[in-house]
C-alpha cells in the first residue's frame, strides 16, 4: 500500500492514521495461530517466572522477567493471574511467524513515506484483551518508554479482532503530538523510575475513540497521547503492536529495553 500526500499530511497533523484493511484476513488467522500457540506454552513453561503487567502500578517495571524482555519472548499475566494481558518483546526477530509478518506486510514501505530513515524494530507486543479481564492501559506517550534523541518512534497497531469502545478501543488526543511529553521512563541497573516534567494530565476531554475494524493499521506518532479502557464486554479485543525508531537518532540507554550485544536491532530487510 502506498500513501497518499493526504494520508501523510493527516498523520503529521494528527499525530495518528487510521488505515482500514490493511492487513488480510489471512494474515490476522496466521497471528492469531501463533499467539494462542505461545500463549499455551508460555502459561505452562515456567509457571514461577511469570509477572504481572499493570500499567496502573507499574509494579512489573522492576521485575527482571520484564526488564529482561527486551531480546525474548515471554508472557506477562492480568491481576487476575489467569490470563495472559500480552506477550513481548521480541516476536518479531525471534518468532519466524511474527517475523515474516513485520517484514512482509508492507511496512517498511509505510515507515519510508513517513520520513524513518532507518529503520530499527525495537519492541513487539501481542495484547490479548481477555473478555471481561483485560486490562486499561493507562494516558501514555510511547517516546516516554522508547527514548531516542531526536524523537522517533512510531507505533503500528494491528487489530487482530474489532476493537469498540465496549471491548476497550484505542483512543488518541488529535495534535496532541505536539504537546510537550509529559515524562520519561527511566532503567538504572536493576530498577526504573519516572522522571515527570509535568504532572498536569493531557488534554483527555479532547480525545476521540479509535474503533477499528479487523485488519485495521493505527500509526502512533510517538509523542501521541493514547489510552485504552479494560475489555468489560463479552468479546475479545486482540491486537498487535510493532514500534519503530529510527537508527538514524540515539537509542538511549537509559531505555528500559536494552538488547544484549549478539542481538542488535534489525531492519525490515529479512534474515539473510
Amino acid at each position: 500500500m502506498v500513501l497518499t500526500e493526504e494520508q501523510v499530511g493527516e498523520f503529521i497533523e494528527q499525530g495518528f492514521l487510521v488505515l482500514p484493511d490493511f492487513i488480510s484476513a489471512g494474515h490476522l488467522g496466521e497471528l492469531r495461530k501463533r499467539a494462542a500457540e505461545l500463549e499455551t506454552e508460555l502459561r505452562t513453561a515456567n509457571p514461577d517466572d511469570v509477572t504481572v503487567f499493570s500499567t496502573t502500578d507499574q509494579s512489573h517495571a522492576d521485575d527482571s522477567w520484564f526488564l529482561e524482555s527486551g531480546d525474548k519472548i515471554r508472557g506477562f499475566f492480568e491481576d487476575s493471574g489467569d490470563q495472559l494481558n500480552k506477550i513481548g518483546h521480541a516476536m518479531h526477530d525471534l518468532d519466524p511467524v511474527f517475523d515474516r509478518f513485520c517484514r512482509e506486510t508492507g511496512f517498511a514501505q509505510i515507515a519510508h513515506q513517513i520520513g524513518i530513515v532507518d529503520p530499527a524494530l525495537v519492541q513487539s507486543m501481542y495484547i490479548f484483551k481477555h473478555p471481561g479481564v483485560g486490562g486499561e492501559v493507562t494516558w501514555h506517550t510511547d517516546h516516554t518508554f522508547l527514548w531516542t534523541e531526536p524523537r522517533s518512534v512510531v507505533g503500528f497497531w494491528v487489530a487482530v479482532d474489532e476493537a469498540t469502545t465496549e471491548n476497550g478501543c484505542m483512543w488518541a488526543i488529535p495534535g496532541g503530538h505536539r504537546l510537550p511529553v509529559k515524562s520519561r521512563f527511566v532503567r538504572n541497573g536493576d530498577s526504573t523510575a519516572t522522571e515527570v516534567f509535568d504532572p498536569d494530565e493531557y488534554p483527555i476531554d479532547q480525545a476521540i475513540a479509535l474503533p477499528a475494524a479487523p485488519g485495521t493499521l493505527i500509526l502512533l506518532d510517538g509523542a501521541l497521547p493514547h489510552w485504552s479502557d479494560a475489555n468489560r464486554s463479552s468479546l475479545p479485543r486482540q491486537a498487535f503492536t510493532l514500534h519503530v525508531v529510527d537508527g538514524a537518532t540515539e537509542w538511549s540507554d537509559q531505555n528500559w529495553l536494552q538488547r544484549s550485544e549478539d542481538m542488535p536491532f534489525r531492519g525490515f530487510a529479512a534474515r539473510s
